[in-house]
Parts: C-alpha cells; sequence; structure tokens
C-alpha cells in the first residue's frame, strides 16, 4: 500500500526549507529562484536519506538511491533552469514536490526506489525532468520524492496541477503497487489532499497549525453547551468565524480561512458540532493548576549592574516563554498562549538548538553571527583539506596501518558534519529571528484590537445600565 501526493514550490518552502536543505547541493549564494529549486532538491537528495551500505563478503558498497528522468540527479537542478531559461519562463512556480509513501515493512528500498522511478516516468516522462529519491532514515518510513520542473522540455507548456492530477497518481501508484504484489487501498475516501508537512507532523506525533485547529475545536465543543455557546467561546480565543455550509475559522495570526468540514470531516459540520454538543452531559471546565508557593531568595550584589543579555538571545527566550516553554514548571492553558507561538512548538528542539549555539558564542548581533559562520567555513576547509589528504595517504601502498587512517577519516567527517549543522543553524536563527519579531507584532497588534474591543463593550455596559 502507497499514498501519494503533490503540491506546488513557491518562494518560501517553509518546513521542507527549515528541516534540512544540503549546502554541498546549494551553490548560488543568493536567494533567488535557483536557491529555492536547489534547496528542494538539496532536501529530497540528502546522502544520510537515501543511502544505504551493503555489506557481502568481501567489501563495503554504498548504494544511492537517486535517479533522473529526463535529466541526470548530479545536474539536475542546474538543467532544469536551462529549460526554464529556455523557455523564458523563469518566474511563477518553480517545481512540484510530491512523494510516494509505503506501508510499514512492506517494501525494500530497492522496490521502493524502482516503483517511484516507474511512476515518474508513466506521469511526467514525456514531457517533464523529474527528480526521484527514496529516503531511507527510518525501516517503517520508507517513501520517494519527486522534484518535477514545472517547464516542459518538449514544448514549454506549464505544469499544472489538477484534481485529476491527484487521482491519476494514485492510480498509477495503485496499478504499480498491484503489480509488485504489494497493497492497495480498495475504497479510499475522497477528501482533502495534505501538504507533505501536515502528513508527516501527523506521522511523527508533532503539532501542525491545522492540528491545533482541530484540538481548538474540539476542546471548545467540549467547554459548550450550546451551539451559540460554541461560536461565542471559539471567537473568544481570537477566531474569526464564516457561517455556511460549511463553517470556516481564522486563528489569530493567520490569513486563510480553514474549512472544518472539508479539512476534519463530517463530524465538523454544522449538524455534527451540534450533535457533539448535545451528546455531553456537562461541559468541560479546564483547571489551570495551583502555582508553587513563591519562594523567597536574598539577592547578592546589584541588581542594576548585573549583566544582562540582549540581541537575539534575548529575543530567544523571551520567545520561549511566550511560547510556554520556559520555565519547566509553569503551567498554562493553551488559550493562554498566542496561537502563532503555538504553532512553533514543535520546532522547540531546533529552537532550543540555536539558543544553546547562540549561549555558547555570544553571539547577539547580526554581524557577530556573520563573523561566527565565516570562521566555521575557514575550519570546514582546513578540515576538509586535511580529509582529502588522508584520503589520498590511505589510497597509496606508503600507507601501513589502513584503518587507522580511515578511522581518523571517520572522525575528521564527523567534525566537518557538526560544524556544518552549526552554519545550517546560523541560516536558520538568521531566518527564524525576523519571523519571531513579526510574529511577536503580531500578537502585540491583536492583543491592542482586543482590549479596545473590550473597552468598547464596557462603555456600552455602562450606558446601558446608565439608561436602566
Amino acid at each position: 500500500m502507497a499514498v501519494t501526493s503533490i503540491w506546488s514550490v513557491k518562494g518560501n518552502l517553509n518546513s521542507v526549507v527549515s528541516y534540512a536543505s544540503n549546502s554541498e547541493k546549494t551553490t548560488n549564494p543568493e536567494y533567488g529562484r535557483e536557491q529555492w529549486l536547489s534547496n528542494v532538491i538539496g532536501y529530497a537528495v540528502r546522502d544520510e536519506k537515501t543511502q544505504a551500505v551493503i555489506h557481502d563478503e568481501r567489501t563495503e558498497l554504498l548504494r544511492r538511491f537517486v535517479s533522473g528522468v529526463n535529466c541526470m540527479p548530479d545536474t539536475a537542478r542546474d538543467e532544469m533552469m536551462a529549460v526554464k531559461k529556455g523557455f523564458d519562463k523563469t518566474g511563477g512556480v518553480v517545481a512540484y514536490h510530491g512523494y510516494q509513501s509505503f506501508a510499514p515493512g512492506e517494501a525494500t528500498p530497492e522496490t521502493a526506489h524502482e516503483i517511484g522511478v516507474k511512476l515518474a516516468r508513466r506521469l511526467w516522462g514525456d514531457k517533464y525532468q523529474v527528480l526521484v529519491a527514496t529516503h531511507l532514515d527510518k525501516d517503517s518510513h520508507i517513501h520517494s520524492h519527486f522534484v518535477v520542473n514545472t517547464v516542459s522540455m518538449v514544448d514549454g507548456i506549464r505544469y499544472h496541477r489538477t484534481e485529476k492530477d491527484y487521482y491519476n497518481m494514485q492510480r498509477e501508484s495503485d496499478a504499480l503497487c498491484r503489480e509488485y504484489g504489494l497493497s492497495v487501498i480498495h475504497e479510499p475516501e475522497r477528501g482533502r489532499s495534505r501538504q507533505y508537512t501536515e502528513w508527516r507532523g501527523d506521522r511523527s506525533g508533532q503539532q501542525t497549525w491545522r492540528s491545533i485547529i482541530k484540538a481548538d475545536v474540539d476542546a471548545t465543543i467540549r467547554e459548550s453547551m450550546t451551539e451559540r455557546q460554541f461560536f461565542s467561546n471559539l471567537r473568544g480565543q481570537g477566531y474569526e468565524i464564516k457561517g455556511g455550509k460549511d463553517i470556516s475559522v481564522k486563528p489569530p495570526g493567520k490569513e486563510r480561512f480553514v474549512r472544518l468540514q472539508r479539512n476534519f470531516g463530517d463530524d465538523y459540520a454544522i449538524e455534527g458540532i451540534r450533535r457533539q454538543i448535545l451528546a455531553q452531559p456537562y461541559p468541560e471546565r479546564h483547571i489551570i493548576p495551583q502555582s508553587t508557593p513563591v519562594k523567597r531568595v536574598r539577592l547578592i550584589g546589584n541588581i542594576h549592574t548585573a549583566p544582562r543579555i540582549s540581541g537575539f538571545r534575548a529575543l530567544y527566550l523571551y520567545y520561549l516563554y511566550r511560547m510556554g516553554v520556559i520555565p519547566k514548571n509553569r503551567e498554562s492553558s493553551p488559550k493562554q498562549v498566542y496561537f502563532l507561538f503555538r504553532e512553533d512548538i514543535r520546532f522547540v528542539r531546533k529552537i532550543s538548538q540555536e539558543v544553546r549555539l547562540l549561549a555558547k558564542h555570544g553571539l547577539d548581533t547580526a554581524d557577530q553571527l556573520s563573523e561566527h559562520k565565516e570562521k566555521l567555513a575557514i575550519q570546514i576547509a582546513g578540515l576538509s583539506n586535511q580529509r582529502r589528504v588522508l584520503r589520498n595517504y590511505a589510497r597509496s601502498a606508503q600507507c601501513g596501518d589502513v584503518a587507522a587512517a580511515k578511522a581518523e577519516i571517520s572522525a575528521l567527517s564527523s567534525e566537518i558534519g557538526e560544524l556544518r549543522c552549526d552554519i545550517r543553524l546560523c541560516d536558520d536563527i538568521q531566518k527564524r529571528s525576523v519571523d519571531i519579531k513579526d510574529k511577536l507584532r503580531k500578537a502585540r497588534e491583536d492583543r491592542k484590537t482586543e482590549v479596545k474591543e473590550i473597552t468598547k463593550n464596557e462603555q456600552f455596559k455602562e450606558r446601558r445600565q446608565a439608561y436602566r
């Protein structure tokens, strides 16, 4: 059994870029359309996800599950951009990114990749360039990625994804699964196709902004006794609501409405919500546990002369506090945390890594961050040169202890990998700091609007009481 999906890649790749872009595959330092294409290809062909070690009696072979349809894997980005430039169609959607995921334990890496390549040829092989990369990072999570060029190499016609394309992709995938003796879903339910990040978040137990909306709606249903109370409680959390056959809600800080029935099923149509409310014997109340007693401490020194953090470190720590992550023993209701902050809780591990990097090296400004990146790049260049010399020495006849040389090469590779991770963290800090400031600004603006509404309502309340 395999599930499939495909979506467009525009200027903002969000989690695909932040999750991991391969710096070795990204050669253009400027962020343009070529960079976006490099990022999505770099994610799809990450070595640690697409390589498998094959052991035999004499040697170890490294097999990489990356293939190209109408292009070479190593030069896929350049070949795709050449087609775009040849037909003068470099704007708009830069690529389509799809996946084919197999049931746990059902397909081997070889089978999954072979099916993925055949699927790409059947769907796009007559006109478009496609990169196929099968990820093997988890035994129970074998899946293939497809990066499809939007411009045809034959006639320059753009590829436009439609609902029919979703159907054809799943149909051809099911046909290939049958050919290889794999299971298929006999009567799949029709519904909204999900983004890869949303699908991956559900598999890993991480929250996405749609899952947060669903959780809020579920909690509001449990806390309501009437339909009117449900809408009132949801608005009280900052949601905007549109009525109609399919109720639409927009969480605070977001620009788009989400249709409840379309995204979450018939239980979230108005009849389904009404039925859930009436089935409850009494409303649920969320009780925040009493905070621990305040501890009295004695201050040594002068608070006015104590060192203070600022810049990136202060921004990150304040954001973690607003997210409800620190202090550790803090108990807070989801309603007390701004929606956009709750959405970033799934990235808390990555944010914590960035905070540790900032604290370790005392980085507070953009200039300090850039200087640190340059130092890391110099270190990587020096270590890479040492590794290259060692590799040449290990292959030569003069090498007396090949095992020791390989162990030293492995240690250098690990050190280089850690330094590259730090460079990626620096890049993430540059992007995330701007995003954090924007979310904090939106939270302040929404809070001001909320205070104005409360004040306005209080004035009307006082006037009504005065006329009585």
